[in-house]
């Protein structure tokens, strides 16, 4: 089966008044990014909703998975935060100061480094991000679930392949 074989939808439509407009350009590569942009949007949608019944927004979510898969004692620095969530050391802060005011986390001085500070979870911070985790999967199956029998496996395996190769790809700038 093709995309060809399927109903035509918003961004078939768009690329048709594109090929009108634009004859000149070959718009065929809006197939894939105009779905995948779309795709994203409403996944994304998703997914917050879940964070949003547990009480967390999207970076809330990401600082208490990271902090809860680094396994016990559950701490980070701000720093290696900020690395696994992709934020700036002065976007990490206001998370963990958010989160810190709700009781999720709490600031102690490392242990391998009296002068540094660590971020780790509290009792009620690894309740609620096993509970968001646990819908969170739940929800991820719900939304694979409306792909037909193997397209997730293919999905993976196609989306795996191109992130690699955009990985290596040297930064535009």
């Amino acid at each position: 089966m093709t995309a060809a074989d399927l109903p035509p939808d918003f961004v078939d439509g768009v690329r048709a008044a594109w090929t009108r407009e634009r004859p000149d350009l070959d718009v065929r590569t809006q197939g894939v990014f105009g779905r995948l942009s779309r795709v994203g949007l409403r996944v994304h949608d998703e997914l917050v909703a879940v964070y949003r019944r547990h009480g967390l927004a999207e970076g809330d979510f990401d600082v208490l998975a990271t902090l809860r898969r680094a396994g016990a004692p559950y701490a980070h620095s701000c720093g290696e935060l900020a690395e696994h969530t992709l934020v700036t050391s002065g976007g990490m802060t206001k998370r963990v100061d958010r989160l810190e005011g709700a009781g999720l986390v709490r600031r102690r001085v490392s242990e391998h480094d009296g002068r540094g500070r660590v971020v780790e979870l509290t009792e009620r911070g690894r309740d609620v991000i096993d509970a968001a985790f646990t819908d969170h999967v739940a929800n991820q199956h719900r939304l694979l679930a409306l792909l037909d029998e193997g397209d997730a496996e293919v999905l993976e395996v196609v989306l795996k392949r191109w992130l690699a190769r955009l990985e290596d790809l040297p930064p535009t700038s």
